[in-house]
């Protein structure tokens, strides 16, 4: 084989390999944002039962500051109505109290309320963090176990990357230019002739053409796919 196709053929198999390792990987990082985002939507499932507890804290706090705060004014109310001079004075404020505490009964009933809600929001609150718990665990574990084989290949793709610094100076500069421009469009951008057809694209080339690789020449362009074409010479063992 001539030497300048051999160190084409051996730049394209280590193509072909990084190719096949990105074509390998292409789902993990697809993988991985799926299980990220099963994650994050099993955390936010458990941020907004935590948000429920925590308002119904407040609002059970702000009810009995309240509560505590009109049963206050009623019994100074009621402290009072000894010191009213008139009946009128007496019925007012006896009135007034009357409403106050019928007011401080609906407020105990919406604390009481308040705080029969909360062992239910408390207990479906513990139920998603233990989902998400379980979640953390199970996707905790693949998204690990992706990370690592990503990792791997990455270090793979780097290892033959330096393989191919090395194999891309044995090739002619005007050869391997042309190998650039077909590979950015297809791979492989090398393709072997077999009885005149192109194994690149499975189009048979022009008759003349190939009795000019059979008989010499080392490699031409393919008329249909625009690959890098040759007769594979090397006698069969």
């Amino acid at each position: 084989m001539d030497a300048k196709l051999k160190a084409l053929e051996e730049l394209q198999k280590i193509d072909l390999a990084v190719l096949d390792l990105q074509r390998s990987g292409d789902a993990f990082p697809k993988r991985l944002a799926e299980l990220e985002g099963e994650l994050k939507a099993a955390k936010a499932a458990w941020d907004v039962e935590e948000k429920r507890v925590d308002d119904n804290e407040r609002a059970r706090r702000d009810l009995e500051q309240r509560l505590n705060d009109e049963k206050e004014k009623v019994k100074k109310w009621e402290a009072r109505l000894t010191e009213q001079r008139t009946t009128r004075e007496y019925s007012a404020l006896a009135r007034e109290i009357d409403i106050a505490k019928k007011a401080n009964i609906t407020l105990g009933e919406e604390l009481a309320n308040l705080t029969k809600l909360r062992e239910e929001i408390e207990t479906a609150a513990l139920a998603k963090q233990e989902a998400y718990d379980a979640k953390q665990k199970t996707v905790g574990a693949e998204a690990e176990d992706l990370r690592k084989k990503i990792s791997e290949l990455d270090g793979r793709i780097a290892e033959l990357g330096l393989k191919r610094a090395d194999e891309v100076k044995k090739v002619d500069a005007s050869v391997l230019q042309r190998y650039e421009s077909i590979r950015k469009k297809r791979m492989p951008a090398l393709s072997a002739v077999v009885d005149g057809t192109c194994t690149g694209c499975r189009m048979r080339i022009p008759p003349q053409l190939y009795n000019q690789l059979l008989t010499g020449l080392p490699f031409d362009v393919c008329r249909s796919c625009a690959r890098i074409i040759y007769v594979d010479k090397t006698p069969k063992s």
